[in-house]
């Protein structure tokens, strides 16, 4: 059973069904969510970059991951 939640679109993935956009949105609330959370106690740019950047990099691979897996190449 192939599911093909994802369409490759260059070297990025569009969702393509309910499940693809499912993950992307829950992806999206949360890298918002952190970087709300981080922002409020940032005294720079920098400092809400550096406390980001643990939590949005390895969402978005997961996210690139779960549509290189389900984009039926």
């Amino acid at each position: 059973m192939t599911r093909n939640w994802f369409a490759p679109l260059g070297w990025f993935y569009r969702p393509r069904s309910l499940g693809g956009w499912v993950i992307t949105l829950l992806a999206l609330a949360f890298c918002v969510r952190v970087f709300v959370a981080v922002d409020r106690n940032s005294h720079s740019v920098s400092d809400t970059l550096y406390g980001v950047f643990p939590f949005v990099v390895p969402t978005i691979l997961l996210v690139n991951w779960v549509a290189f897996r389900t984009s039926g190449r």
